[in-house]
């Protein structure tokens, strides 16, 4: 298996996380992680540009090949899940404008991948992470969520890869 640079994404309006990683099979290695934050004062359209502009940049300095995307968890408030609804869109074009190849994960699939169980609370998902990236420091917050669904995704690519060369492998009945 070839190393690959993942870029995950946790996304909000106000606070969009990032974090990348290398996966080289179930090597992980830190590379980098933040937040791209926007103006709450601003007009939407002019939000939505600096979220963009800030993603392209992040984008564009770490290279990466594949962006795992949170899947958007429907609130009870439906304004704050169209304006999250919004974020997503312009992350999903983002990365696709980059030319990465991108994937979506529920939350509770992030979870499931990170800590083992689907109803894992913050604290624990941000624990695993600082255990299983070490170099990342004291990450919290939207910066953990989104090294969470970088982590997600290696897991996940780390079985298709093996199941496929498993399947390849395997006699073909006659």
């Amino acid at each position: 298996m070839a190393a690959i640079r993942l870029i995950g994404l946790d996304p909000g309006l106000q606070k969009t996380g990032w974090g990348v990683i290398e996966a080289d099979g179930n090597r992980l290695r830190f590379v980098a992680r933040g937040v791209v934050a926007t103006d709450g004062q601003a007009p939407m359209a002019s939000r939505l540009l600096e979220l963009y502009r800030g993603l392209t940049e992040i984008f564009r300095s770490h290279e990466g090949h594949v962006a795992a995307v949170e899947e958007t968890v429907v609130n009870r408030n439906p304004d704050t899940s169209l304006r999250l609804g919004h974020a997503r869109g312009v992350i999903l074009l983002a990365a696709a404008h980059a030319g990465m190849e991108v994937h979506e994960y529920a939350a509770k699939a992030i979870k499931r991948a990170v800590v083992g169980t689907g109803a894992a609370e913050k604290r624990q998902v941000a624990m695993m992470v600082r255990t299983l990236l070490p170099s990342a420091g004291a990450v919290t917050g939207d910066a953990a969520d989104a090294l969470a669904v970088a982590i997600c995704h290696a897991h996940h690519r780390a079985t298709a890869l093996r199941l496929d060369a498993a399947l390849r492998m395997a006699p073909v009945p006659s």
